[in-house]
């Protein structure tokens, strides 16, 4: 039995924690490794387009709840995500026809556009603290829990309660649907094999005649997309806060780095890497020690390698590995 309450503490706080944030970053990450592929330039300002996204469905969800329309157990904030998604697709397909396409044109080198995404970037995030405000929003509603910890301990009768909340299921759940559907769109239909052409060799995409504005703008809008998904998943299962997703690029870009920048499977894993490696380091694992060592071992220490508050530190520090002993990352991306 205390093996067992063991496994259920190192699901409650490593496994399922772990699989929610990764599925997370890897669909951030995604974004990132799309645009990087195709448009060759790192967007910094990635983190912030979430933030927009995710402005906005709170916004319709709150708009929503006014008029007394729900999800049912699901949170309402599922039904304002395409009216969501819709918005942060306009407002990238504007940035890059009012400010990218410019430097595109003009054959600018990376490190250019690089600088250019990071002034979009403070613009767009004044613009989310005008819209939506600097304060912590909390809006998620309908069922908090897909399990009950308490249901679990009765049918059970193990001493550590599993708990499973509904956003933490919805997230891995939508995560799984969106990257079948992104990878079904690259292999098998002609606009993604299209895309993959055009990343591969410009050049001789264009000589094909492929049409390199219709590959832009699907690339926008894929990202555009994923980053509202990614964003809103994040904030369900979390909280809403501009200056949290402006740092959640430094975890984000150390994904697609781990996995291999270019690599949309490299993408995945490495968002997942990152994720467990954080919640490996920064959790305390005395509880779970509690149950298999003999009382007399514990002491009083929390066995935490790291505080919470050096998450970012671990990316960090995995980020300069990879690029120091791999740079090319666990999939070999450009």
């Amino acid at each position: 039995m205390d093996i067992l309450n063991a496994f259920v503490a190192f699901a409650n706080f490593v496994l399922v924690p772990g699989l929610t944030y990764g599925s997370q970053l890897a669909l951030g990450a995604l974004g990132i490794t799309l645009i990087f592929g195709v448009l060759r330039f790192s967007n910094f300002a990635h983190g912030d387009t979430m933030a927009f996204g995710t402005a906005f469905v709170i916004l319709f969800t709150w708009w929503f709840q006014s008029m007394g329309i729900s999800d049912g157990f699901l949170p309402t904030a599922l039904l304002a995500l395409p009216f969501g998604i819709a918005v942060t697709i306009a407002m990238v397909l504007g940035t890059d026809r009012v400010v990218y396409r410019f430097y595109r044109r003009q054959r600018a080198k990376p490190i250019i556009l690089v600088i250019v995404s990071a002034g979009v970037m403070f613009v767009m995030n004044g613009l989310v603290r005008m819209i939506i405000g600097t304060s912590e929003k909390n809006f998620s509603d309908g069922s908090r829990f897909l399990l009950d910890p308490k249901v679990f301990r009765d049918a059970t009768g193990l001493a550590e309660p599993l708990a499973i909340k509904t956003t933490q299921a919805v997230t891995v759940v939508v995560a799984i649907l969106c990257v079948a559907a992104l990878f079904w769109f690259l292999q098998k239909t002609r606009t993604g094999k299209s895309m993959r052409a055009y990343a591969d060799n410009e050049d001789l995409a264009l000589l094909s005649g492929i049409n390199p504005d219709r590959v832009v703008m699907v690339t926008w809008i894929i990202a555009g997309t994923l980053a509202c998904i990614a964003g809103t998943l994040y904030g369900l299962d979390k909280s809403f806060r501009v200056f949290v997703y402006f740092g959640l690029m430094l975890p984000i870009f150390a994904a697609a780095i781990v996995g291999g920048l270019g690599s949309p499977l490299g993408a995945i894993v490495g968002g997942y890497v990152i994720a467990f490696s954080e919640l490996l380091v920064t959790s305390a694992w005395r509880k779970i020690a509690g149950y298999i060592l003999p009382d007399g071992w514990l002491g009083d220490g929390l066995y935490q390698a790291l505080s919470t508050d050096y998450k970012v530190a671990v990316s960090f520090v995995i980020l300069i590995v990879v690029l120091l002993v791999r740079p090319q990352g666990i999939f070999g991306g450009k």
